[in-house]
């Protein structure tokens, strides 16, 4: 992986981590409602940037522009709801660890047995580093809570399989249909507006938007800021790099969230989850040798 595409991957994976730390606190009962009010405010903050872009650069859109987003829309919709209920289920050091890890290795045997990309050794061995750490820092847990671990569990492996589907779609979509990675977002982001509308018109017990604005502005705002920055670095590094090696690469989020669950949020078993850290920064290095 070329240094340019690893400190875009890097950098991704420092904001993600944050934003996730924002989002595992904040909806409470109504995480669809939370889910709707980031991405409201997201698109207020976002898509004047995005038709700045397109007017600068002139670019012309295709039929492309609006198939390729399209589908993202879908998938970000269904990850994120995935997401957020696995961080009511369980502790952001299990949910987060598993859904990176399963998403990468996903992605990777699509990407090599489907697509035909070709990998290293090392950077094979890194990826399996990777989610060998991944798995080392989730397996720790707080005894007595076997039940609520295998539904946090059960949710983070949904999410990484969503996490490798839009994955892979973006990736096919940044260099196959050549949509560009900013608009490609900017669009997708839009997109998801009227069926999160619907979903939350249809919330049994919905929280008033005023009151969840209160609730969430803080966490709403930091996930507005991070998440589309970060998802944009990782679709122009998309463009410079095997998108196996960017998925990979992405896992540096699980050291930054290892250690958030750590000092911030007060997480049992540190030491573990620190060695599974440690792990996967090796594997992040066997791929940048790459």
């Amino acid at each position: 992986m070329s240094p340019t595409a690893l400190a875009l991957v890097l950098t991704a994976a420092l904001l993600h981590a944050t934003w996730n730390l924002a989002a595992k606190g904040a909806g409470g009962d109504d995480r669809v409602g939370f889910i709707w009010l980031y991405i409201v405010v997201c698109s207020v903050l976002w898509a004047p940037v995005g038709l700045a872009w397109v007017l600068v650069t002139g670019e012309h859109p295709t039929g492309w522009w609006l198939v390729g987003p399209l589908v993202s829309a879908l998938l970000h919709i269904v990850y994120q709801l995935a997401l957020q209920r696995g961080y009511a289920e369980g502790e952001l050091n299990l949910v987060y660890p598993l859904a990176r890890g399963a998403g990468p290795m996903l992605t990777f045997l699509v990407a090599v047995s489907v697509l035909g990309q070709s990998l290293q050794a090392v950077e094979v061995a890194g990826i399996l580093a990777i989610v060998g750490g991944v798995l080392l820092i989730s397996v720790a847990g707080r005894a007595g809570q076997r039940g609520k671990r295998h539904a946090g569990a059960g949710w983070g492996l949904g999410t990484g399989a969503t996490i490798a589907a839009y994955t892979l779609w973006d990736s096919h979509a940044v260099n196959g249909l050549h949509v560009p990675p900013l608009p490609y977002f900017v669009i997708g982001l839009l997109l998801q507006l009227p069926f999160l509308a619907v979903l939350v018109a249809r919330r049994s017990d919905p929280v008033p938007v005023r009151e969840l604005w209160v609730s969430a502005r803080t966490p709403a705002l930091t996930v507005a800021l991070c998440s589309p920055l970060a998802y944009v670095l990782v679709l122009r590094a998309m463009q410079l790099a095997p998108v196996a090696l960017v998925a990979a690469g992405r896992e540096a989020s699980i050291v930054v969230g290892a250690v958030f669950g750590w000092l911030v949020l007060r997480e049992p078993r540190p030491a573990r989850r620190l060695v599974g850290a440690a792990v996967v920064l090796a594997g992040i290095g066997l791929i940048a040798a790459g």
